[in-house]
């Protein structure tokens, strides 16, 4: 017994150490928030509506108040690629400092990249705060930085927040600069109206809010922003030295070919890292086109695979000795491809990130029916097997009515009213006089009577002969065929009776002529002896 209670004291102790050992590794890994880059002073974003905003673009935007792009789509590249980047940045009176952080190429990100909240789904409705490192490892993400802000106050996501097809949080209009994706694919960066952002006719399935829009059509526009997303004196001046301020800064942009381009730099606001005018310089020299900033401070985080790949400016709440990442609010995932929804409306499988669609169905999500309902007419409804008629119709395009004999949906039930062969189209009920049907009813059944005694006929009939014409061309043929010898036989003794003619008459000429040659020369004969003497 005493040894029992020996070993379960050991076990207690061992698991109690196991204990204060992960809190102490937990706490280990959490920031002290120190490193706070705020753009306003008091809340978030300007109170002024979109109006204001619209109003006030410069002439060359024509009101326009944000720029839609088209992804890439390339399945045979990679998901992502990333880089590490060392720069030298030119300072004031000629001095320059390195630069360090990060930059990933995303390809197709459709597919490949979400918004994520903080720790996954319900996260911002939990107002929770998580380490880029958990949420992306949780999410499976290859490649994760931190994207909105929070309130620092009750850590409340901010802004608009759409992860993956889901509404998570809607601002209610705010004017700060927007990130997000609709459905086609197509990017879009800039300031959103309220119908913009619930506008269903392309929904957006991933957006998130940022602050300042950094390149507009590859041309700075920091000036333009700073009167768009500010509109009392005490945020401008903080608003600028938020922008003019050296920190660690995360970006979101694109490139002229669609590829989604992530931007990460590290630094220490006030010691080390990036103003927004040289992050916006430095992603015009890279091709950027369209750009906005995202959390910057200490919240900047760089994940590959799931291990914090930057370094944080907080130190560690349990040893300031040490850098920690901080808990944040949404982030975007780079991830494999993935099908928009995940399983394709339930109406096809996801293959390599796209849908491929079951018999009857279409679209990138399989959501839309081949066939659409102007092709069924008036008579039938599209469904995923083709049209399906309505009583009394059939056909491909539900426009012929059934023939006697046959009722209901598509024409599929055969009538059970004996010799009264019709029966009501719609419900299969046999005719009755009081509408007449008795008369049809009669034609019904004189039509089967012929068609039997056809049927009759046909079954007696003895088996078909050749008629007088063909008859006749057959005898034409044979006598043709028997004539044909006899008409060269004649024509040969014919031939042969006119050569022996000719020869008979020649020969005669030359017997005649013969004669008198002979007559004439014994003539002669005769004469040169002293006598003449004929000789016949």
């Amino acid at each position: 017994m005493a040894t029992s209670s020996a070993t379960r004291q050991c076990v207690g102790l061992v698991l109690l150490c196991l204990h204060v050992w992960l809190l102490e590794g937990k706490s280990a890994r959490v920031s002290a928030d120190e490193d706070v880059l705020l753009p306003y002073m008091e809340g978030h974003g300007p109170s002024h509506s979109h109006h204001h905003v619209s109003v006030s673009q410069p002439p060359a935007h024509s009101r326009t108040t944000y720029e839609t792009w088209p992804s890439s789509s390339h399945n045979t590249l990679p998901v992502a690629e990333s880089t590490v980047f060392i720069s030298d940045v030119p300072g004031s009176l000629g001095r320059s400092r390195w630069v360090y952080g990060h930059m990933a190429l995303v390809h197709d990100p459709l597919r490949t990249l979400s918004v994520i909240e903080p720790g996954g789904p319900g996260g911002c409705e939990k107002s929770r705060r998580v380490t880029v490192e958990e949420t992306a490892v949780a999410a499976g993400c290859l490649y994760a930085q931190n994207a909105g802000f929070f309130n620092t106050t009750n850590d409340q996501c901010v802004g608009n927040v759409v992860s993956d097809g889901r509404t998570v949080r809607d601002s209610g209009g705010v004017q700060n600069a927007q990130f997000g994706i609709r459905k086609d694919g197509s990017l879009v960066f800039g300031y959103l109206s309220q119908e913009d952002v619930l506008d269903q006719s392309n929904p957006f399935v991933q957006l998130v809010s940022g602050v300042v829009w950094l390149l507009r059509n590859g041309e700075f526009y920091i000036n333009q922003s700073l009167k768009a997303e500010c509109n009392k004196m005490v945020d401008q001046e903080v608003f600028r030295d938020f922008v003019d301020v050296l920190s660690a800064r995360t970006v979101v942009g694109h490139d002229a070919d669609g590829n989604l381009v992530l931007f990460h730099v590290e630094g220490k606001t006030l010691e080390r890292g990036m103003n927004l005018w040289e992050v916006a310089q430095f992603l015009k020299k890279n091709g950027v086109i369209n750009a906005i900033n995202l959390d910057g401070g200490g919240s900047s985080s760089f994940v590959i695979n799931g291990t914090l790949a930057s370094y944080p400016p907080d130190p560690c709440q349990s040893d300031s000795r040490w850098r920690c990442a901080r808990p944040v609010s949404t982030i975007l995932c780079v991830h494999q491809r993935r099908c928009q929804p995940a399983n394709c409306g339930g109406h096809g499988d996801c293959v390599d990130g796209r849908c491929r669609c079951q018999d009857g169905w279409q679209g990138a999500a399989c959501d839309s029916l081949v066939c659409q309902p102007p092709a069924c007419g008036l008579h039938g409804v599209c469904t995923a097997g083709g049209c399906v008629c309505a009583a009394g119709w059939r056909g491909k395009n539900c426009r012929q009515v059934c023939p006697p004999g046959l009722y209901g949906p598509s024409c599929a039930e055969r009538c059970q009213c004996g010799d009264q062969c019709p029966c009501d189209p719609l419900t299969g009920s046999c005719s009755s006089d009081s509408d007449g049907s008795l008369t049809r009813a009669g034609q019904c059944l004189a039509k089967q009577m012929f068609t039997l005694w056809r049927q009759q006929e046909e079954a007696h009939r003895d088996k078909p002969h050749l008629s007088e014409r063909a008859w006749l061309i057959i005898t034409i043929t044979l006598a043709s065929l028997l004539l044909i010898p006899l008409v060269v036989r004649l024509i040969g003794a014919s031939w042969r009776w006119f050569m022996f003619s000719y020869s008979c008459r020649k020969v005669q000429r030359a017997t005649s002529t013969e004669k008198r040659c002979l007559s004439e020369c014994l003539i002669f004969t005769d004469t040169t002896r002293g006598s003449e003497r004929r000789v016949y």
